[in-house]
């Protein structure tokens, strides 16, 4: 069963995440931010988690909600996974979103690192600040203890772009956290941990 659930309460958030790896895609998401919440529900939809993820602001600053929602995630995905005993390890993807074209590239390594090479001039898109676009995988990828690169490879329009990213990064997630067939009781490492 990998599934897991994290609470984080602070002064400034309350956040519940709950999350199936072996799922099929099924979310229930309310973060306060209705483009964030498209944007998460993109990820469960297309990496086939299932997805509770409930954050109240108690500061309404939205940049505690993305980064907290972040942090919760990424912390309930690792917990998720286990020892990662048999995981595929590695996973990329190249996703189009209309002129929007995103590559990610993923490995559950345990080392946190993430690259985000996606520009987002525009200041804002609908009820989200840009900029908390790339704090967003940068948390994740931290508590998610993953080496995570995001690349724009095309773009005109920010919001395409956005979800092209959440889309790729989603894909890639799907392929990294599968069980491999051929090696289902090895943990993917020379080092015998991951």
């Amino acid at each position: 069963m990998r599934k897991a659930t994290t609470e984080r309460k602070t002064l400034e958030t309350e956040v519940k995440v709950s999350i199936d790896l072996e799922g099929a895609g099924k979310r229930n998401i309310d973060t306060g931010i209705l483009f964030f919440n498209h944007m998460l529900e993109q990820l469960a939809s297309h990496s086939c988690f299932d997805l509770d993820i409930r954050a109240v602001s108690k500061d309404k600053d939205p940049h505690h909600i993305v980064e907290d929602v972040a942090l919760s995630l990424g912390e309930a995905f690792n917990k998720a996974l286990g020892d990662k005993k048999g995981i595929k390890r590695y996973g990329h993807a190249i996703v189009p979103m209309d002129e929007a074209l995103s590559l990610t590239s993923i490995d559950i390594s345990g080392r946190p690192f993430c690259g985000f090479d996606v520009p987002l001039p525009e200041e804002r898109i609908n009820d989200l600040e840009t900029i908390l676009v790339k704090h967003f995988f940068v948390s994740f990828a931290n508590n998610a203890k993953i080496t995570l690169h995001i690349k724009l490879l095309e773009g005109e329009d920010t919001h395409h772009k956005i979800e092209s990213a959440f889309k790729s990064c989603a894909r890639a997630l799907r392929t990294a956290c599968r069980i491999d067939p051929e090696r289902p009781d090895a943990v993917p490492s020379t080092k015998g941990l991951i």
